[in-house]
């Protein structure tokens, strides 16, 4: 269950790929809404986002931390995680490599497999927060980090 996310929001956004233009890295965020755009970072993390804009308008979301609710054993031994499970996927690194996300899923789809994000049977009462974006330099200040408030899988 996704608990933190964060908005980027194209080529005003200084923070967001996207900034720098169309490019074969960033063609997917500037494409139909609902696909991966998936990236490498520090030489060692993939990172997950949805495009979320129209087609022809970047704008993507990174989905930064998850509640495990299944396929957690499968979860743990990709991650070969010893510890809680509120710890297993609350960063987008340890997100991606929870759920075996790398950048071969690039482009694909959110409605279908092996890619689905899934509304609710029943949605559970909770309040979201909307705070500053972390772990960049541009445009941190921008409130557009959007968690569910006090939940225990928030990133850190």
């Amino acid at each position: 269950m996704i608990v933190e996310v964060e908005a980027y929001l194209g080529l005003d956004d200084l923070a967001a790929h996207a900034s720098r233009g169309l490019t074969p890295r960033t063609r997917v965020v500037f494409g139909p809404p609902g696909r991966a755009y998936i990236y490498f970072i520090y030489g060692m993390h993939e990172c997950l986002n949805v495009v979320a804009e129209p087609d022809g308008k970047a704008g993507c979301v990174l989905i930064r931390a998850l509640e495990p609710l299944s396929g957690v054993a499968e979860m743990y031994r990709r991650r070969q995680w010893k510890s809680t499970p509120q710890g297993l996927a609350n960063g987008p690194g340890k997100l991606t490599e929870a759920l075996g996300i790398t950048r071969d899923q690039y482009g694909l789809r959110f409605d279908r497999t092996p890619l689905e994000i899934r509304r609710w049977k029943s949605m559970p009462e909770f309040t979201i927060a909307a705070t500053p974006r972390i772990g960049i330099r541009h445009c941190a200040e921008w409130p557009l980090r959007f968690i569910w408030k006090d939940h225990p899988c928030l990133s850190r």
